[in-house]
């Protein structure tokens, strides 16, 4: 998914997975198995007896999405309407919003052909697909915005 896989990254999906990938790599990967055991029961009690381990995987998949977007729009020059409009969104995260741009994201994640041929339900299909589709990796998005 390039586009919409450059939106998770853009509102920080995809740099907390890599953090988590990284930090899981080397305690995994085990070219000097001996030393990774000795190391691993030594921490494994003191992450076991704190509540807030278990906790902090669940802080890095959760993404403030709304939080990141307001933030962007304060900073922003242009009033941008993210909430009603993908070329808003899309523009926000620095992304190119052009209708080919739109076009290309909207086949990737299976607009249908009917709401194609029309540029206003291709963005509105967009958007609402974009902001579930960011809930479903974890972002925060209201209900109200997904409806």
């Amino acid at each position: 998914m390039g586009i919409f896989k450059s939106i998770l990254a853009k509102l920080g999906f995809g740099g907390d997975k890599d953090e988590v990938a990284q930090s899981n790599a080397p305690s995994g990967a085990g070219p000097t198995s001996t030393s990774t055991p000795a190391s691993t029961p030594a921490t494994a009690p003191a992450n076991s007896a704190s509540p807030a381990a278990p906790a902090a995987p669940a802080a890095i998949s959760v993404v403030d999405v709304v939080a990141k977007l307001e933030a962007l729009a304060q900073s922003s020059p242009e009033k941008l309407n993210w909430k009603a409009s993908i070329v808003d969104l899309m523009k926000l995260l620095g992304m190119d919003s052009s209708l080919d741009a739109r076009k290309a994201l909207a086949t990737e994640l299976g607009c249908p052909a009917d709401k194609m041929g029309d540029s206003a339900q291709m963005n509105m299909w967009l958007h609402k697909t974009v902001l579930k589709k960011l809930a479903d990796n974890g972002g925060n998005i209201p209900a109200n915005l997904l409806d």
